[in-house]
């Protein structure tokens, strides 16, 4: 039956492409019957990797992995194949090279005096531990919509740990307590190593080469329709249906309006909000111009959707203060080895098997690291590309006299200099840096109530779910590929009865040896 029933995915970003997966794959719907509206002209949503030797590489960002979480990825990509070797797949790829680049960082902090941090203590006081305990162990209805700073002392943003969990997931102390008591117990394996960083597994390439091509590959083959360039403007709803139902989906192509029409056994399903929504680049010598929702229109068609519903959230609370969930990230190509050679004997680690290096005191709260070459599937031999970003890109530099936001790629590249003692035209003579300013990249991690975030198919809906970061998964962790995954998953599931499990979370935080692990590693 189900190879009748059509479906239409708003979005073309992980969580769709992982819906459309799941549909065929456990569904038994066909490819053809499946039409994915993008309103860019590339698809993968937040998951991008684009450019070229010439013009350089540019990524918005990249994500943390880990074998012993991600339980929906993984069900996912052990089944998509390998784009370099079909007989293999995604996850088998991923797996083999990790064992090959083992991560284990040897300079995850930078002081102000160029000096690698020994953070083999977390730098804890007795009441740093008592208060991360309380909030840990605190049920979610009592953290309500508090933020990290109301359950924990000033103090604790000084210690070891603190800049190491923040700048690994990008958390800020007024961000959501509740996500951050999330990421303590889904991620508990990870807060004993977090100094390594030894449980982190890295793509082969960037996640829009490793991970986007393969899946839009894969449904390719299996006759998925794509319409790129397409915006879908409203929703049209079935006034004397029960539930809220969609008959009809308006959207501008090519700068005309159209009409789709959704049958009675249709399905449909939307990617509410987005993490890179107002996205801008600039280049060596030109700042990201700062743009808003009000230029993109990414969060109007929720706006439009959960107005007078509010069992399909309340966008407004993620979407409402820039610069509480800005941040900055940049893209250096090199056609040289200078960085590379004095960044590896800087920090002991070859490119790929350490992590973020952080510079602890800096204005910016910057961060770089370098990932096993190439990076990009086209990327030629003699290219070297890597990637940073700075938490407060609001703050004059300690090395360029301005903030992150008013700079150039070259005056970046100047600070990190500054930070690194090294000469900037021996360094970098060769150099593309590409910046870009994203305003809403950590908005999921806003003060929230449960009711903010819909179901991935709310109770009062006939035929529509949702699948993003902005729905609420119990007890997983926003601003992760498995978040986006887990919500299709879940949609999938619901909306064609699939009789499967979705693969349940590993509750680490359950595992006596983690616990104890956690413990040791606190009280260092």
């Amino acid at each position: 039956m189900t190879q009748y029933i059509r479906a239409y995915l708003v979005g073309g970003g992980i969580g769709s492409l992982a819906a459309a997966a799941f549909m065929i794959r456990d569904g038994g719907m066909q490819g053809e019957n499946i039409t994915i509206f993008e309103s860019l002209p590339q698809l993968g949503g937040s998951l991008d990797g684009a450019g070229n030797p010439q013009d350089g590489y540019s990524m918005r960002g990249g994500r943390m992995l880990t074998t012993d979480n991600y339980e929906c990825t993984w069900d996912l990509f052990k089944t998509i194949p390998s784009l370099s070797d079909p007989s293999k797949t995604v996850f088998d790829e991923i797996l083999a090279f990790n064992s090959r680049m083992k991560a284990h960082s040897k300079a995850r902090l930078v002081d102000r005096n160029r000096a690698i941090v020994d953070v083999s203590s977390m730098g804890f006081s007795m009441t740093d531990r008592i208060e991360l305990l309380k909030l840990t162990e605190a049920r979610e209805e009592k953290l309500g919509t508090s933020v990290i700073t109301d359950w924990l002392s000033p103090e604790f943003f000084t210690t070891n740990f603190w800049f190491m969990w923040q700048t690994t997931f990008a958390f800020q102390p007024w961000h959501s307590a509740v996500e951050f008591r999330r990421y303590l117990h889904r991620f508990m394996k990870e807060f004993s190593r977090i100094e390594t960083l030894a449980g982190v597994k890295r793509t082969v390439y960037n996640q829009y080469d490793s991970l986007v091509l393969p899946l839009v590959h894969w449904l390719r083959e299996k006759n998925v329709r794509f319409q790129t360039d397409t915006t879908v403007t409203d929703f049209e709803f079935d006034a004397d249906a029960a539930k809220l139902t969609v008959v009809g989906i308006m959207l501008k192509q090519a700068g005309e309006a159209k009409r789709v029409a959704v049958g009675e056994n249709d399905l449909v399903i939307f990617q509410n909000g987005s993490m890179t929504d107002a996205s801008s680049i600039g280049s060596m010598t030109r700042v990201p111009t700062p743009l808003t929702k009000a230029d993109s229109g990414g969060w109007s068609l929720w706006e439009k959707l959960a107005d007078g519903r509010p069992e399909f959230g309340d966008p407004s609370v993620f979407n409402s203060s820039i610069p509480e969930s800005c941040w900055a990230s940049f893209t250096v190509t090199l056609k040289d080895t200078a960085f590379f050679e004095q960044m590896e004997a800087f920090s002991g680690n070859k490119a790929g098997t350490g992590g973020l290096v952080t510079f602890r005191d800096s204005n910016w709260l910057m961060s770089v690291v370098l990932a096993y070459q190439p990076h990009f599937a086209n990327q030629p031999d003699d290219v070297q590309v890597f990637w940073g970003y700075a938490l407060h890109p609001d703050r004059i530099g300690d090395f360029v006299a301005k903030p992150m936001s008013a700079c150039s790629g070259e005056d970046i590249l100047r600070e990190l200099c500054g930070h690194l003692n090294f000469d900037f035209d021996k360094t970098f003579a060769a150099a593309n840096c590409i910046p870009c300013r994203m305003p809403y990249i950590t908005s999921m991690f806003m003060p929230r109530a449960l009711s903010d975030r819909p179901l991935p198919v709310p109770k009062t809906s006939g035929n529509l779910a949702l699948v993003s970061q902005f729905v609420e998964v119990p007890e997983d962790v926003v601003f992760t590929v498995e978040y986006s995954v887990r919500a299709a998953q879940m949609a999938v599931y619901e909306l064609l009865d699939i009789q499967r499990e979705v693969p349940p979370i590993r509750r680490h935080d359950k595992s006596i040896k983690v616990n104890i692990d956690a413990v040791i590693k606190a009280f260092k």
